[in-house]
């Protein structure tokens, strides 16, 4: 693809020399109507046209560039869209497995503590209060229960 690029620019280099090598008359370059200073003959006016050609092109060129650029960052904010929704979808879905899972546990936990809860007896009288003052260093003897801690605080 690219050589046969290169054959056709160099096709069309060639044959733009031609035409201006041959055409050396007199001539004048009139745009809307005004004539156009310092244009005098044909190859000149085949040059200026050539540059607004060049012109066109590096237009064209910018305008396809901006426009792949435009399309690759839609593209890519797609994908990012795409790439996001996934990703709540699988945290929700390991919410929804956690809660269940928490429900389980906490089902067993009760489950279990009415099994082995004693008969009501009378209650222990209230353990009693620390003095007021800082923090007291003493700690609670009860201990927690949770699946989810090992040690007692």
């Amino acid at each position: 693809m690219a050589f046969l690029g290169i054959l056709l620019i160099a096709a069309a280099v060639g044959v733009g020399v031609g035409v201006a090598l041959d055409n050396s008359g007199d001539t004048t370059l009139t745009v809307f109507g005004t004539a156009v200073p310092g244009v005098s003959s044909q190859w000149q006016v085949f040059f200026a046209g050539a540059l607004f050609a060049v012109v066109l092109v590096i237009g064209l060129v910018l305008t396809f560039m901006g426009t792949a650029r435009t399309m690759r960052t839609r593209r890519e904010v797609r994908a990012l869209r795409e790439e996001h929704e996934e990703s709540l979808t699988t945290l929700e879905m390991e919410k929804r497995q956690l809660e269940r899972e928490l429900a389980r546990i906490r089902n067993s936990a009760a489950a279990s503590a009415a099994r082995q809860a004693p008969a009501p007896a009378q209650a222990p009288a209230p353990a009693p209060a620390p003095a007021p003052g800082p923090r007291s260093a003493a700690r609670s003897q009860v201990t927690a229960a949770s699946p989810f801690f090992d040690r007692a605080d």
